[in-house]
């Protein structure tokens, strides 16, 4: 999202005696710089500044990693979590996101209060994963849709 004149002022900025420690993170491959019109690089960054560049490879997380990271949000939240809720939300992530799974907590807590219990049960992610949709599905539903909606 950044333009030229910005990567410009970070290009100065990273030379100076103090200089910042800056994070990009991109999804973007060989593109056009924004505020060009004829400069083509890698992640859409000037290649003088990508030369500066420590470039760190990341790759997605497998279902294991992200119940880790999910009984870690949930006791960080005050969320107890049965093992079938566990390898539901993770199974969920690995479709959808982690960001969703993660919001999907509060709700479920909510409904498993309702319900009496104490602990988060499958049915309850069930439930509320029918109630809210994740970004990805949201969009498909206005694409196929997309008649029904105004322009």
């Amino acid at each position: 999202m950044l333009d030229l004149e910005t990567f410009t002022y970070l290009h100065r900025a990273l030379e100076s005696a103090i200089a910042p420690i800056v994070i990009f993170a991109t999804n973007r491959g060989r593109c056009l710089v924004r505020g060009t019109d004829d400069i083509i690089s890698p992640h859409g960054i000037p290649l003088d500044l990508l030369d500066r560049l420590l470039i760190i490879r990341t790759t997605p997380y497998n279902q294991k990693d992200m119940e880790a990271i999910i009984k870690l949000r949930a006791n960080t939240e005050g969320h107890v979590l049965d093992d079938e809720a566990l390898v539901t939300l993770s199974e969920i992530g690995t479709r959808s996101t982690l960001r969703y799974v993660v919001q999907l907590l509060t709700p479920a807590a909510l409904t498993a209060k309702t319900n009496g219990r104490t602990a988060i049960s499958k049915q309850d992610i069930l439930e509320v994963s029918t109630l809210f949709l994740d970004a990805k599905s949201s969009a498909r539903i206005l694409t196929e849709n997309k008649d029904k909606f105004m322009r």
